[in-house]
């Protein structure tokens, strides 16, 4: 028999024997400890409607965790020894659905979700007012998938540094159709990873924003930014929307792609759309940057060698309706098609695939394209 087909009859035979299991807040039919005790690796815990509190450790599990209506897991708000509401420690974990809000610990690192090691994916799940939404440890074979998520509110603490998102040495980090919003000092992406690859996501801190960076890529790495919008509003603490190397050097390869985003800054003050930290990660970086909308006043990497081509810069009144988050450009526009062919830069293929869709997801471009507009944007 050949290989393909044990490994298909594999496969069906786990997921025959796989089970689900449905958890309750109030204890009914079981709590979710008990329910993901019982649960063998395959299995799925499914969590009735309600708030859940207290803290769930995973250990090398391989579990589907989904919430069956609305869940809402909870911190209170209250500082303590715990580090995070959920805790994945190895494995290959799946969360799906969950809401978790109120994150807090002694020392300032509270997490709605804490990653340490193997695979975690999640899906339609939402991180508000947490010290840090989701926090991943260093870990060099760890992998973080994020899909069509949503992480909002840090907390208002002068100094405190909250990230929405902070990710550290970790495989590889993908984020997909999802929503960063309302930050304070802290970044709303700040990834150490290996590789990274962020692509049609609305990375936007509202027009009255105040983090730092909207997106910081510390180490370096191959990292590919494609199809995003990435916006600053007035009460930034940074003027920098993309920062890559700011730690220096981690990773033997380091690779900048960069490709139909629409840039937004909100200030008077000239923003810094992009910024290499050479002078931190080296000289022989590789970037591609092509086809990106740089919508405000501010620089696009001034002093970055590399690959540039169709990046076009524009005011906020160019595009269709900034204030209901109309961010494309509108027919008869000056930039309407003046993208580059986007799949020859230097070698690399940088063509978008989709777009992302409001509230959260993504909706699929139609293939074949011949011409190609600047920006998250080709509708």
């Amino acid at each position: 028999m050949k290989g393909w087909a044990v490994a298909l009859l594999l496969y069906l035979a786990v997921q025959a024997q796989a089970a689900s299991w449905v958890a309750g807040p109030g204890g009914a039919p079981l709590t979710l400890a008990d329910a993901v005790a019982r649960a063998a690796d395959g299995d799925t815990v499914e969590l009735l409607p309600g708030e859940y509190r207290g803290p769930l450790v995973l250990v090398n599990r391989r579990l589907t965790l989904r919430a069956e209506g609305k869940v809402v897991v909870l911190g209170d708000g209250k500082p303590g020894e715990d580090k995070a509401l959920w805790t994945v420690r190895g494995g290959d974990v799946v969360i799906e659905g969950m809401e978790f809000r109120g994150a807090r610990a002694s020392d300032g690192s509270g997490a709605g979700v804490r990653h340490e090691g193997g695979r975690l994916s999640l899906r339609k799940s939402q991180f508000f007012d947490n010290e840090h939404g989701l926090l991943a440890a260093n870990d060099e074979q760890a992998e973080l998938v994020i899909e069509n998520c949503v992480f909002g509110q840090a907390p208002k603490v002068v100094g405190g540094l909250h990230h929405l998102l902070n990710v550290g040495r970790i495989g590889k980090l993908s984020i997909t159709g999802s929503r960063f919003q309302q930050g304070f000092e802290g970044h709303l992406i700040r990834s150490r990873a290996r590789e990274a690859v962020i692509s049609y996501n609305f990375i936007h801190d509202s027009v009255r924003g105040g983090a730092s960076y909207e997106i910081e890529l510390a180490a370096g790495g191959l990292a590919t930014v494609i199809g995003n919008v990435i916006g600053q509003g007035f009460d930034n603490q940074n003027p920098v929307l993309l920062a890559y190397g700011t730690e220096g050097r981690v990773w033997d390869r380091n690779e900048l792609r960069v490709a139909h985003n629409t840039f937004i800054h909100y200030g008077w003050l000239p923003a810094w759309f992009m910024r290499v930290l050479d002078d931190r990660i080296g000289t022989d970086v590789k970037v591609y940057a092509v086809n990106n909308l740089l919508v405000g006043p501010g620089l696009f990497a001034p002093g970055t060698g590399g690959e540039f081509a169709g990046n076009r810069y524009a005011t906020r009144g160019m595009l269709a309706d900034i204030w209901t988050y109309g961010f494309e450009l509108p027919p008869g526009s000056t930039w309407r098609g003046a993208g580059v062919d986007p799949s020859q830069v230097g070698g690399q293929d940088l063509r978008p695939t989709a777009e992302f869709e409001w509230p959260v997801g993504t909706r699929k471009l139609a293939p074949g394209a011949a011409v190609w507009t600047p920006g998250a944007f080709q509708r």
